[in-house]
């Protein structure tokens, strides 16, 4: 990973977390996340690149929210009930290490990129 896209994947991650816990906390009055969340999208950032960010970002929310509705759905929890998203960060984070060239190059192909 060349030094500017980690530096940038870094600030870029840390920056987009950061920035969605207070427009949350601004609109709600409450901390939707905690601190460790930025760090952990901060280190994917810086060693997977700037590039992967977004699919990060995609996959560690849409599996919450399937954790989520799967957890309201059949164990009668309310969308009050909080849960954990750094697992869902580090196994995004984990899939964009493995596949993440791969879904890139499907995406791009998919969309004539």
């Amino acid at each position: 990973m060349p030094l500017t896209d980690a530096v940038v994947g870094a600030i870029a991650g840390y920056l987009s977390l950061w920035t969605v816990f207070w427009a949350f906390k601004g609109v709600t009055g409450k901390e939707g996340m905690g601190y460790g969340d930025f760090k952990l999208l901060a280190a994917l950032g810086a060693w997977l690149g700037w590039q992967m960010l977004p699919m990060i970002i995609l996959l560690s929310t849409a599996a919450g929210a399937i954790v989520g509705m799967i957890g309201i759905i059949f164990s009668g929890r309310t969308r009050e009930t909080t849960i954990a998203f750094g697992p869902f960060l580090a196994f995004a984070g984990w899939i964009a290490l493995v596949w993440g060239d791969k879904i890139l190059a499907a995406y791009a192909a998919l969309f004539n990129l």
